[in-house]
């Protein structure tokens, strides 16, 4: 409609243009000039310097003998016909002009055009159109009407909670009498919390394809603008199109860009967002009640959000949507490959199992990797290999073989990596080695993946003290082939690894008995609006750092005497990173043994890893500063 509306103005505007330009145009034939009078005219006729003539009403336009044109007023009693006649000029006649009335209409057009275009403006400046230079106050709430591509909570899995919260506003839509015979009252708002792309706004697509009722959407970044009270308009406008398409549901995403807490930050606030944020807070339960209107919001900040926007009234219920657990994966799974021919080999329990830890935005971008390695080599459809291979590169990073790597170089990679194998196997409370490779992806030289056998809840004490001691085998590895002198840059990631979790351990979990069950972590690493004031003395973070050194030198010590005692399979790993490059959990037992491995000519295993310690997997799929280490992966 907006576009149709500014196509319209463009043809009018363009209609005016040339409607003036013949209008103005048509005012002067030719230069003042070639204006001649009606006694130079008869002179020029019988000097025979008329070559030929045309008449035009009361205008007589002659070509003179030097090839001009000139032009004459003929008065009214002249007869220029019968002179040019008897002189034996070429005469022609045009016919005459339209009537009065059709003159004047012609000359009325250009100022109806304006008149046209003015009122156009006026309506918009007065909010007639949303888009306008002066419609700021007009909502951007899209009414959302999905007859192709509509998405159900069939499309939802994973999430099976949350969906029955939302499953029962809809259902209280279509059967209110249901609820409302027992007192019940419908929720005046739901608040989707959860982690980026676990699925709050793919559930708010479900409720409007489930709904059967208007359904608005609108992002929270839409009602800022940089004048103070434009987007106080734009939520009473929003709520006055919702009123009239009652009851209806308007969904809100991100509602974080404009529900911060009030008064937060530098300089006390912001104006606008805050009377945005104050309006908000009416329209949902002021003074004025909004039957019918059900608020649904999605954000992963709920605790920047203001709490009078959290209460219930206005959000009545907050519905958590967690990152899925083996179950919710493998549906999600199952949903993400319905129009993706799988092989015959393909078991997506198997496939969750190995992707703890992954949301439903990285499940779908498993999928499509797979369908697209799929795609480059020529199959027909999906095979298992395809899936791990996807999932490798999305938990590791792509393959970097173009790259130069020296032979000292390699071999150094390979020890370093060994070292991380050998002693996640020998600790029983690490969790189970995945892979180990020596080919670089992403950023890392090399990488050993060690995964949890299931979906980790907790991290215990012991477990952290033998995750450090794998984490730093790297660098012991390097120092019992090479020495201490010769020891890389290798183990800067390890260290810093390391450093986090005891920093963590120490002072957020109460692991250290010298320091005690007390949290440090806000007070040592910044400004929090919490513990704003809040300090730590210089004696107590001696003692943390003191700590912080004690737990990872005693990981250090725990590796090299691992490293120390299976010299032998240390020496064998190595030996066989370097000839095979890439091992599974399975292949690095064996190899350990001195097994040999069952390879074919491709180089690739016979069957992918589909048990013991192959199968579980999970790392994130990008790198980053975490909160809690018991999330990351022990990847090296």
């Amino acid at each position: 409609m907006g576009n149709a509306r500014n196509l319209a103005f463009w043809v009018v505007l363009f209609v005016l243009v040339i409607s003036l330009f013949n209008l103005f145009g048509n005012s002067a034939t030719g230069p003042a000039s070639n204006e001649k009078s009606y006694s130079e005219f008869v002179q020029a006729v019988d000097a025979g310097a008329v070559a030929e003539a045309r008449i035009d009403g009361e205008n007589l336009i002659y070509r003179g003998a030097d090839g001009r044109s000139y032009q004459v007023v003929v008065p009214g009693d002249a007869k220029p016909t019968e002179l040019l006649l008897d002189n034996g000029v070429a005469l022609t006649a045009e016919a005459q002009e339209q009537s009065g009335l059709a003159t004047f209409l012609v000359g009325l057009l250009p100022f109806l055009l304006l008149i046209a275009v003015w009122i156009y403006f006026m309506n918009r400046m007065q909010g007639g159109g949303k888009g306008g230079a002066m419609g700021f106050g007009k909502s951007r709430a899209k009414l959302l009407t999905e007859r192709s591509g509509r998405v159900t909570f069939d499309d939802v899995a994973g999430i099976d909670e949350a969906k029955e919260e939302l499953e029962e506003i809809v259902e209280f839509l279509r059967n209110p009498q249901k609820y409302s015979r027992l007192g019940g009252k419908i929720p005046k708002g739901a608040l989707l919390v959860g982690p980026p792309g676990t699925g709050k706004t793919l559930l708010a697509r479900a409720i409007a394809g489930e709904a059967g009722v208007p359904f608005f959407t609108i992002s929270g970044s839409d009602f800022v603008e940089m004048f103070v009270g434009v987007g106080a308009s734009r939520v009473r406008d929003m709520f006055e199109q919702a009123k009239k398409n009652a009851p209806c549901i308007l969904f809100i995403d991100e509602i974080d860009a404009v529900g911060r807490a009030r008064g937060a930050g530098y300089g006390g606030g912001n104006d606008e967002r805050e009377q945005t944020l104050n309006q908000l807070l009416v329209e949902m339960d002021g003074f004025e009640a909004n039957e019918g209107i059900i608020i649904v919001a999605a954000t992963n900040r709920r605790d920047v959000l203001d709490p009078a926007l959290l209460r219930p009234g206005r959000f009545d219920r907050q519905v958590t949507v967690p990152n899925p657990d083996i179950k919710g994966r493998e549906k999600i799974l199952g949903v993400h490959a319905r129009k993706v021919p799988l092989g015959p080999d393909v078991d997506l329990r198997i496939i969750a199992r190995g992707t703890p830890g992954f949301s439903g935005a990285d499940l779908a971008n498993l999928v499509n990797e797979a369908a697209l390695m799929a795609a480059r080599v020529g199959r027909r459809f999906v095979a298992m290999l395809d899936f791990e291979q996807a999932k490798d590169k999305v938990m590791m990073g792509a393959e970097r073989r173009s790259m130069v790597m020296t032979d000292a170089q390699k071999e150094m990679t390979a020890y370093h990596e060994a070292g991380h194998a050998i002693v996640g196997i020998s600790l029983p409370k690490c969790d189970p080695v995945y892979k180990a490779t020596i080919i670089p992806r992403g950023g890392a030289l090399g990488m050993v993946m060690s995964l949890p056998e299931m979906d980790r809840l907790n991290m215990f004490r012991d477990e952290c003290h033998q995750r450090l001691a794998m984490t730093m085998a790297g660098k012991a590895a390097e120092v019992i082939k090479y020495g201490e002198d010769r020891v890389s840059n290798g183990p800067a990631g390890d260290i810093q690894q390391a450093s986090q979790l005891a920093r963590a351990m120490i002072m957020r979990w109460g692991m250290s008995d010298k320091v005690g069950n007390i949290d440090y972590s806000e007070a040592h690493e910044g400004y929090s609006g919490q513990t704003a004031g809040f300090s730590v003395s210089a004696e107590t973070k001696a003692l943390i750092e003191e700590e912080v050194k004690a737990f990872i030198d005693q990981g250090f010590q725990t590796a090299m005497q691992i490293l120390t005692e299976k010299n032998e399979e240390f020496e064998r790993l190595a030996q066989g990173l370097l000839e095979y490059e890439t091992l599974t959990g399975d292949e690095i037992k064996r190899v350990m043994k001195g097994e040999p491995l069952n390879r074919d000519d491709d180089g690739d295993t016979d069957v992918p890893p589909t048990s013991g310690t192959s199968v579980t997997a999970i790392p994130k799929t990008k790198p980053r500063k975490p909160k809690d280490p018991d999330l990351e992966p022990e990847t090296t």
